[in-house]
């Protein structure tokens, strides 16, 4: 599975909360227009640790609790990484991180959109790239 590196140097835009956490990435290019217009969906739970360095343990689907994920928007990545069997590590320019690691029965995320390969992982870390 290819490494998203195309996400470091975007921003986060947007954040939405339903019964799924999506995060929506930019990265401009400064002659060409939008190098990276893609979006993040976790579907499962995910750790986030925040600028402070407090560890939240995050669930979609649960309303006030998401706040934390909150303090991503307009937040630069500053690395990518996918470890193991699909888990999903993201760095940000304050210092946060996010991680979204495999679900024994339901896909845990995806990622779609421009500049960017498309990925799912799916139930036990079942990792794909869709074409």
């Amino acid at each position: 599975m290819r490494v998203p590196t195309a996400l470091i140097d975007c921003g986060v835009d947007r954040t939405a909360f339903d019964y799924q956490v999506r995060l929506s990435f930019s990265g401009l290019d400064p002659d060409e227009g939008y190098r990276v217009d893609a979006e993040l969906v976790i579907e499962t739970p995910f750790l986030l640790r925040d600028a402070t360095g407090a560890w939240h343990e995050l669930d979609p689907g649960t309303g006030s609790a998401l706040a934390p994920v909150l303090d991503l928007f307009r937040r630069t990545v500053s690395g990518v990484e996918i470890r193991g069997k699909g888990a999903l590590h993201l760095t940000f320019d304050d210092g946060s991180e996010l991680h979204v690691g495999p679900h024994a029965q339901y896909e845990s995320w995806n990622l779609t959109g421009t500049g960017v390969d498309p990925i799912t992982v799916g139930p036990s870390g079942d990792t794909h790239n869709v074409s």
